[in-house]
């Protein structure tokens, strides 16, 4: 087993994207984005998809290649993922997996557990509990029934509450009991470098690139969305305030420091999950390049003796 994944995670603009240009050109490899948000074409600006000048530095696969009205589960993902690393290390002996979404990156680390079957009707009564109370109903009752993952899950995101809580009523348990309770063997092994700084830093580049994003024209894409503001990938932050913005409900002012709020409590739920997960090798975001390679070559030869 000499074939190794190099995956790259933190909290959103920490600079991710960076570091993993920079190791896939070192090792001259290929990039896996495993952001959620980043797969689909009509979301480019909120979803700080790599430039074209980045892109053209390293080749980078699961990029805007699927539209949002097209449905793309995690379990796609992970049969795809998988897929493109057997073509990868049929040529490569290290490959680069990027990306802030914890659930996504398990999927290709480690393999999604398996969750029992779903009674039939739960998920109609959950979307129409949603339509008539509210996301605050559906997050009240996530509490109520899995505070763990409650504490853990994007509760802004109707999608993956709605998930959870179909388990939860279905099986009578947790959500979070059926997480990780199995782990998939994979052909190659995994070396999990995470960029952290203190809290301070990561919101002030939080707000500051959502100033920039605003600057660069993400109302005019939130607005060209907004016939489809109702699909799941849309339910995502800065896209779903200034679709509040649009409907009137908000001034842009607040939308726009709603969107900063929530980037911010993402983060501090991205942190939370990745500290979680065992033999990340932690690196602080003012890394010099060098110190990087000379870690990563260290950890690649410990792999290899284990």
């Amino acid at each position: 087993m000499n074939k190794v994944l190099i995956s790259v995670v933190g909290p959103t603009a920490i600079g991710k994207t960076k570091l993993a240009i920079l190791l896939a050109e070192h090792f001259e490899t290929e990039i896996i984005s495993a952001d959620s948000r980043q797969f689909f074409k009509e979301m480019t600006i909120g979803t700080a998809v790599p430039s074209a000048k980045e892109l053209a530095r390293v080749p980078h696969h699961f990029i805007q290649n699927k539209s949002i009205t097209e449905p793309y589960s995690v379990g796609d993902f992970e049969r795809e993922g998988i897929e493109k690393l057997k073509d990868l290390f049929q040529k490569k002996d290290i490959a680069v997996l990027v990306g802030g979404s914890g659930l996504y990156v398990n999927a290709i680390t480690k393999g999604l557990d398996e969750f029992p079957k779903i009674a039939e009707g739960v998920r109609a009564s959950l979307n129409k509990d949603l339509e008539t109370f509210g996301l605050t109903y559906l997050q009240s009752k996530l509490k109520e029934l899995d505070s763990k993952y409650y504490n853990n899950v994007d509760i802004g995101n109707p999608h993956r509450l709605i998930r959870a809580l179909e388990v939860c009523i279905s099986s009578e348990k947790p959500y979070s009991s059926f997480l990780n309770s199995s782990q998939k063997q994979r052909d190659f092994k995994v070396l999990s470098i995470g960029i952290d700084a203190e809290r301070s830093i990561i919101y002030e580049r939080i707000n500051t690139r959502v100033d920039i994003m605003m600057e660069e024209g993400l109302l005019n894409e939130v607005t060209k969305l907004q016939p489809y503001s109702k699909l799941n990938a849309l339910q995502t932050v800065g896209y779903k305030e200034l679709f509040q913005y649009l409907d009137k409900n908000w001034d842009l002012e607040f939308a726009i420091s709603e969107i900063k709020k929530n980037t911010r409590r993402f983060a501090k739920r991205q942190l939370t999950w990745f500290k979680k997960t065992e033999r990340i090798k932690w690196i602080p975001h003012n890394y010099k390049k060098e110190t990087v390679f000379e870690l990563v070559k260290k950890e690649l030869t410990n792999l290899q003796h284990e």
